[in-house]
This record gives structure tokens, sequence and C-alpha cells, in this order.
């Protein structure tokens, strides 16, 4: 199979935001307790967090870290979860059939961010909360003045605010599934009027309205929320359709949903025009993964090759938006359908962590203007009726003077021959392969057999007057090349 991408380094198309590099935790299963927090434990700092899962989270570059729900947060009462430990109840967790013990809470979310550097985004309950209950979550995180939850903070040893930039209001409460289930007309009220007094308690925090990929919702959110928010949220999770070859049905479902942002992002600027607001509204994919195995709570997934090229297509679909898709949040973090597994003794990295670190590591700040020729296959959920076989983006950090090309070869058998375009520049010496790829579709990481699929990095020498990657079958490629004249 042979493909040709076509590069312009001198034509912006827009600047990666970093935020779509962001994943989320919440209290399910193993994700916080026995994942993030093992207070006791060998391998657990002295306030309990895990090293080991603190540093590879590190090495994924997670710039914000969505918490504490999900489905969670719409029964979750936040004044539960500070104070002293032993003083704090327990509570049916109604979302997911469990008892929370709620020893990990916001200043345990909030300490847990600087110890792995990233940004905090709280998810505001808006299921059984009220306003007031919201306004006082954010002033007890954010304020600095004499107020009852600043002191309240101060008293539980915490005397500086935290600065919390972004606030989710509620989460899919669009599903019966949920605690507080609303109508759309219901939400858009409620959010509205949220939204009104967080920004009057602080102005400088950016909200989060919740999205449902549904037009009708969208629209009516928007319609009310607009001139208060700053993002509308959109979930994806990745499946196969019932019937349909499992390989290449998964591989079609991220281009389903990203036909679904360019919908939001026009439903988006039509909000913007009709009401004369200024301001930019962004998309928060604040989650989104593979998902179709674990079905049932503890959800402790495991990826295979299939799963790891299709979040690579969807990190290279959400960056090929980034004038409008500024938060993207792979969910989640750790065991629960996530890219990190532990167990008491230690962990290994899914297959699906390995592109996620490409994505992070080896990609520059703007996007520019990238083309690929190629043939595809067919997807009925796919509007445009096909799904490249090859798909490719181009990045460029200018203070590095580097090119970096993310390429996905999404055909399950065919190497893939793709000749490489450069207008305007060329290769500098060497350039760097960074390679996620197995010998099959199904292949799996375990405790036993920890590297089956794994990122491999090599240096490749082009050969004179022409860039030519040779992508393996079913692959994750990132090419890091140093630019000439």
């Amino acid at each position: 199979m042979r493909a040709t991408m076509r590069v312009d380094v001198e034509r912006t198309v827009a600047t990666i935001d970093p935020n779509v590099y962001g994943n989320f935790a919440e209290h399910l299963g193993r994700c916080i307790y026995g994942g993030i927090y093992e207070p006791g434990s060998p391998l657990s700092d002295e306030r309990g967090y895990r090293k080991d899962v603190a540093e590879m989270t590190r090495r994924l570059r997670v710039t914000n870290l969505r918490w504490p729900g999900g489905n969670f947060v719409s029964g979750y009462h936040w004044l539960d979860g500070v104070g002293p430990r032993e003083n704090r109840p327990h509570r049916h967790d109604l979302a997911w059939h469990a008892i929370e013990t709620n020893q990990f809470g916001t200043d345990e979310f909030l300490e847990y961010c600087r110890l792995i550097g990233t940004e905090p985004y709280i998810c505001l309950n808006l299921g059984t909360g009220t306003i007031d209950e919201a306004a006082g979550w954010l002033a007890y995180c954010n304020c600095d003045d004499s107020t009852y939850y600043a002191e309240l903070r101060r008293k539980n040893g915490h005397p500086a605010p935290y600065k919390v930039p972004y606030w989710g209001l509620g989460n899919e409460l669009y599903g019966d599934w949920q605690t507080g289930h609303k109508t759309a007309e219901e939400y858009a009220r409620l959010a509205e009027e949220t939204a009104k007094v967080l920004r009057w308690t602080d102005p400088s925090i950016k909200l989060v309205a919740c999205g449902a990929q549904r037009v009708d919702w969208d629209w009516e959110v928007l319609r009310r929320t607009a001139r208060h928010v700053d993002f509308v949220s959109a979930h994806f999770y990745f499946r196969p359709e019932p019937g349909e070859d499992v390989v290449t049905s998964m591989l079609a479902a991220p281009y389903a949903a990203a036909e679904y942002l360019d919908v939001l992002a026009g439903l988006i600027a039509g909000a913007r025009r009709e009401q004369k607001i200024a301001h930019p509204i962004g998309i928060a994919v604040d989650e989104w993964n593979s998902w179709h195995r674990a079905r049932k709570s503890p959800l402790e997934e495991r990826y295979d090759l299939t799963d790891a090229v299709c979040v690579a297509s969807f990190i290279n679909l959400l960056r090929r938006r980034a004038d409008t898709v500024k938060i993207a949040n792979l969910a989640q973090l750790v065991n629960v359908i996530a890219p990190i597994f532990t167990r008491p003794d230690g962990l290994f990295l899914q297959t699906i962590y390995w592109p996620l670190v490409a994505a992070a590591r080896y990609s520059g700040p703007r996007l520019v203007r990238s083309d690929v020729e190629v043939d595809g296959f067919g997807a009925a959920r796919v509007l445009a009726g096909s799904v490249p076989y090859v798909d490719g983006i181009a990045t460029v950090d200018p203070d590095a003077g580097k090119l970096f090309l993310s390429i996905v070869n999404q055909h399950p058998k065919d190497t893939a021959e793709v000749r490489i375009l450069v207008r305007d520049a060329s290769a500098a010496g060497d350039m760097q392969a960074h390679v996620v790829t197995g010998d099959r579709s199904d292949r799996t990481n375990s405790f036993e057999d920890p590297e089956a699929v794994h990122l491999v990095s090599r240096s490749l020498t082009p050969r004179p007057g022409e860039l030519v990657w040779e992508a393996p079958p079913l692959s994750s490629t990132v090419l890091e090349i140093a630019l000439g004249g």
C-alpha cells in the first residue's frame, strides 16, 4: 500500500492547546483507592500516593486532571471529603453501587496535582448538589479572603488558595443513569444560574458546560449558557458495531466521533453569532477512550494493539481540530479503562499508554498544513463513507527547529509506504522514528509480558532527495525531523 503525505511547514493551521493531553480520575473501582492512593503500601509515599503511578503519570505529561467524576460526582458532596480523615463519613456511592470512605478528597486531589505537575479540573455536582454547594467548593479552593470556606481551608492546614482554573458544570446529566438526571431545559437553567454565581465568586475561572453529543441538548445548553461558559463538553467511547469486523469497526469509531465535533463547532459558532458573543467557546472532550469489553464495575479493561491504534488515531483527529478542541481528557488514569494497571506489588503499562506518551513528548505546538493521499475502507457509521488507511498530521516546534509527523497506519495487514513531501524545507541529518506496533491486532500487555506492545525509538538516515517511511501494519509512528533550509 502506498500513501503520499504533503506538508507545508510555513502554513500554520492552529496552535494546539496543551490541555488536549489531559486525563481523568473518578472514584470508581480501583482508580483512586489502590491506584492513585494506597496508604500503607511499600510503594506509596508518606501521604499515601503510589510513587510508581505518579512517575508513570509524569511520563505521560498530563496537562490537566479532571476529578472526581464522572457519574460519581452527581451524588458527591465535597464537604464529606475535607477535614480530619477520622471524622469523614462513609457514604453510599449510588452511581457505582459502592461505599465511598471519603479518605481521598479535595485537598488530597489538589496535592496530587502538584505532585504530578498538572492543572486541576474539578467537576461540580449539579445532579443532587446546589448552587450554594458549588460556590462553597469554589470558595474553599480559590478564595483568599475572610469568608467561611476560605477560613475552613486554612483550618484544614492549607493557608494559600489553590487557584483551580477549570470547573465543570456537572456530568452527563442528559442520561437517565445519572443521579439527578435532567432535561435539557432543566439542566441549562441550573447551569446558567450556577455559572453566574461562580463567576461572581471568582471571575478568573474557566467553565465547562455539559454537552450530550446531541444537537437538541447542545443547542439548548448553548442558548442558555453561552454568555457564561468557556467550553462545552463531549464524551466519546469507542466500540465496534455489532456484526462488524472488530478491527475495522473500532478504527472507524474515532472518525464518527470527530464528525460530531464538527457539528458541535458549528452549533457554537451559531450561538455566538446569534447572541453576539465575543469571547471564544471551545470544545472539551473531557471523557474519551476505547471501551467495549469490561462493561460492569470495576471496568478493568485490558487493551490490545487495535485499541492503541484507535487511541493514536483519535489524538490526531483532536489535534487536527485545534482551532475548536481546547481540552481533552482520556478516561481514566489508573486501572479503570486506563493506560496504567496496578497490583499491590507493581504495575504494567497498557498498550494505549504508548501512543499517549508519543503524542505528548513528540509534538510541536504549531499544527501545520498537511494532506495524505491514500485509499480507505468503508464504514457505515462515518458520514463521509470511508476511513483512510493512513492518517497523518504535522506539527512544528519552531524553538527546537523540528517537524513532527504523526502517522497512523490503520491497515490490519499491509505495510504503508508513505512518501513524504515537505514544501520549502528539508531534513537536516538523521531523523528519529518513534513507533508503537505489535505482531497481531489482539496483542495485549500484562504483568507477565509487559512490553508486548511498547514505544520503540530509532534513528533513520533519509535517502538523498526523498523521505519515505515504511509504516508497519496497525502502527502509530512519530517521525521527529530536524529542519534544514
